[in-house]
């Protein structure tokens, strides 16, 4: 346990200039082969650097400031966030084990989860995100992982992870979240009962739109499956992206702050737009799980939906197309606006996602919130323009 507060964590966590001539940030080591002194050295890998796939103190650093700020015991760091997935569960499966998985997980989890995962013998169960303590009702002796993601992509369902995590752990089963959306800042998994929490990385911890990694922290009693699996995968990745991402940590507060605010000045100004018929933002009280984001959450990100009312696709395009500030895109957590159409009703098996509007997943940047506001409502202009014609 840190002795230092968030922030301060934020800015020191991860470097030691008194191991590098002073210098702050720690030096950027590209290494694959690296050299042992002795031959006892190499029987018994007694050196901190061994490989370089296996890290260097770049990427240590980055590992011990991730680690740090969930709350874990240990890191390992990724090629990409949906890497850092199918590693985690890769590592902690096997065949014939039950996987519980949340229906509102993003989608390329899912497709791993129903391509690579059942091909090799593992039964995955889908389940609705707001089951809470209900888990415990499909929970297995065959259940080795209840994976959650809250809140959920696309449709912000947030779960109540301790609930969820007492009933797993009462049967044996490793919990696992996907954090990416409250970051280490807003949401610490292990105070609510994960023993896994994985980041993409490529998102807020980036927070520059330039880079793909994932991360994957653990309590200490699921660290080695992790690590082992993660080493047996041959998971790596690029010195020069850890040292980015090093970089981009240090602006972490700052930088949610504006992307809260932000998005919460967006979604209020959306609510009251006759063009939306609902917005979906977990620190909205209008929120259905509103209840349990103010219990466990101490902070909202940039990232939420909204269903606009039915209109034809050509009126939807016409809203889109010329927006100059919101880019259409994936991905999320950069500097810059977003906004994307998304198909949650596609890709649901265990609820019903039955709105009759057009979906779109928004992302709040850091450009002026006047200027973007006034971009979506030149946007909802041409919106109506072309409905009516």
């Amino acid at each position: 346990m840190s002795k230092y507060k968030q922030d301060t964590l934020i800015v020191t966590t991860g470097r030691n200039p008194e191991e590098n001539f002073g210098i702050i940030n720690p030096p950027v080591y590209h290494a694959s082969t690296v050299l042992y002194p002795t031959l006892h050295t190499v029987k018994t890998r007694g050196q901190p650097v061994t490989y370089g796939r296996r890290g260097t103190p770049t990427t240590f650093a980055l590992q011990e400031a991730i680690a740090e700020l969930e709350g874990g015991f240990r890191s390992v760091i990724t090629s990409s966030g949906l890497s850092a997935v199918t590693t985690a569960l890769l590592a902690h499966l096997k065949a014939g084990d039950h996987l519980l998985m949340v229906d509102s997980v993003y989608e390329p989890s899912r497709h791993f989860c129903d391509t690579v995962l059942t091909r090799y013998g593992v039964d995955v169960e889908y389940y609705d995100p707001r089951i809470g303590a209900g888990i415990s009702s499909l929970l297995r002796e065959n259940t080795a992982v209840v994976f959650t993601e809250s809140p959920g992509s696309v449709t912000f369902e947030v779960q109540d992870l301790p609930a969820i995590a007492e009933a797993a752990h009462k049967r044996g089963a490793v919990v696992m979240i996907d954090n990416t959306w409250a970051s280490p800042l807003y949401f610490k998994p292990f105070e609510h009962g994960a023993d896994v929490s994985i980041q993409a990385v490529t998102k807020y911890l980036c927070g520059h739109s330039d880079v793909m990694m994932g991360a994957i922290t653990t309590t200490e009693e699921a660290w080695k499956p992790t690590l082992d699996g993660h080493g047996a995968i041959g998971q790596c990745v690029a010195p020069d992206d850890v040292y980015l991402v090093l970089r981009g940590i240090r602006t972490l507060s700052v930088r949610l702050e504006r992307h809260m605010a932000t998005g919460l000045r967006l979604a209020e100004w959306l609510a009251t737009r006759p063009e939306v018929t609902r917005v979906i933002h977990p620190a909205l009280p209008s929120h259905p799980d509103h209840a349990i984001w103010k219990r466990d959450f101490t902070g909202a990100s940039g990232l939420f939906s909204i269903e606009l009312a039915p209109c034809p696709e050509k009126a939807v395009a016409a809203f889109l197309d010329d927006l100059e500030l919101f880019g259409m895109g994936y991905s999320w957590g950069g500097f810059e606006s977003l906004i994307i159409p998304q198909y949650p009703a596609k890709i649901r098996s265990a609820t019903k996602w039955d709105a009759k509007g057009q979906i779109l997943r928004i992302h709040a940047g850091l450009e002026d919130v006047d200027d973007l506001i006034a971009d979506l409502d030149a946007g909802f202009a041409r919106l109506r323009a072309a409905a009516n014609t």
